[in-house]
């Protein structure tokens, strides 16, 4: 076994009786990378861990589903999944929680090792690391637990589904899932000193263009093309800054058009064209003043495109908000404690807020008020995903003291 060479500065040793089972941690996040579960095909990820806690001891009856995955957009295999520990020490009960789907691009996943680096081998898959690596945070830090027999308060242990559609799992939760918890810790990307105690809220929004086919080449003047509506409204929204990053009096916000689909042929004028677009801000205001900006430019397109009959196009717009923004205190109980539960393995953390959607903005939706630690996950989404095992181990380190509630020693 190669000497691992820490990033991290850590003041634990091998003695600590704290320093959680480091080899055995690192074989789950690479059995746990390994398995295919993209969004809504995640049973398999959860039988996996549901082995690991039963052959750890965990009772059956300490283990819970939800069904979340019967009111998500995207059909599910399996809700929400719970472990939930009765307390051995009076304290508030803690949430510990991580989200057990990766994005299609990662199914296919050949974790291995290079150094300090797990990558995949596949060249077409991303890793998934992103979030099996805060799935196996967790699961190690339930496996200590209950085969060390470490004192720790009230727990739940939370393994969401659905989170890169739109944070559906998290969204649908059944709260009695949780036995309410009073402190929250959610596990995702990143580094696991930076703690995220603020996101963005996310809008989604389908826009259908009517238009009227005709022929291309005989009769282009009597079609009505639902593509250049489209374009005429990118452009106008380009050309005004409310598309990419938006900046307007003094207010942040950002949009996107993702996705465009419509026509089959070159010689008829295209008479459908779906989008599907986002708009995010930190500003609840601002954000649905973007929106507004948005469908105003479709809709000004589709009256500016008309055939030579004065027929005009027409836009149908509908959306829905997919997570609100949350920004917790500095002296929020989570975030202090998270904060020592860093330092007390010689880390410093920092404070951030991100222009993303996780977990933790519906648990603080659900008044469950959450923080959010990385497992040094990097390059997510992409084929170039890669796992830093220094600050993997770190982010063990992290968990477990939560879990116990030691993280101040």
């Amino acid at each position: 076994m190669s000497k691992r060479k820490s990033s991290i500065q850590t003041t634990t040793s091998i003695d600590d009786p704290l320093e959680p089972n480091l080899e055995r941690a690192y074989d789950l996040v690479m059995q746990l990378m390994a398995i295919p579960g993209k969004t809504g095909q995640e049973q398999e990820v959860a039988d996996c861990i549901i082995l690991h806690l039963r052959d750890a001891g965990a009772p059956a009856t300490a283990i819970k589903t939800d069904n979340a995955h019967r009111r998500t957009p995207i059909p599910g295999q399996l809700g929400n999944l719970a472990l939930r520990l009765p307390g051995t020490i009076r304290a508030p009960r803690r949430l510990l929680s991580a989200h057990l789907d990766t994005v299609p691009i990662c199914v296919g996943s050949q974790p291995t090792r290079q150094g300090n680096i797990v990558r995949s081998a596949n060249p077409k898959s991303g890793l998934g690391a992103d979030n099996r690596a805060g799935c196996a945070v967790l699961l190690n830090a339930a496996i200590e637990i209950l085969t060390r027999k470490l004192p720790h308060p009230p727990l739940t242990f939370g393994w969401f589904v659905q989170e890169e559609t739109g944070l559906n799992g998290s969204r649908h939760l059944t709260k009695s899932l949780l036995a309410n918890p009073q402190l929250a810790f959610n596990f995702d990307g990143g580094s696991p000193t930076k703690l995220t105690i603020g996101a963005t809220g996310g809008y989604r929004m389908l826009v259908e263009i009517e238009g009227l086919a005709s022929h291309a080449g005989g009769a282009p003047e009597a079609g009505i093309s639902a593509i250049a509506i489209a374009a005429l409204a990118i452009a106008d929204l380009h050309r005004n800054g409310w598309h990419g990053d938006i900046n307007k009096d003094g207010k942040h916000g950002t949009s996107n058009v993702g996705y465009i689909f419509g026509g089959e042929a070159t010689n008829v004028v295209t008479d459908h064209v779906a989008l599907k677009a986002e708009a995010r801000s930190h500003d609840p205001k601002f954000r649905r003043r973007i929106i507004r900006e948005m469908e105003q430019a479709f809709h000004r397109a589709a009256k500016e495109v008309c055939n030579v009959n004065g027929v005009c196009g027409k836009v149908k717009i509908t959306g829905h908000l997919d997570y609100e923004s949350f920004l917790l205190k500095p002296n929020e109980p989570c975030v202090q404690i998270a904060e020592q539960a860093i330092r007390s393995i010689g880390a410093q953390p920092e404070r951030a807020i991100t222009n993303g959607g996780v977990d933790a903005n519906w648990l603080t939706a659900h008044g469950i008020p959450a923080v959010t630690l990385g497992c040094g996950q990097k390059n997510q989404h992409t084929v170039s995903e890669l796992l830093n095992v220094a600050e993997f181990e770190a982010a063990c380190r992290i968990g477990l003291r939560l879990a116990t509630a030691t993280e101040s020693l």
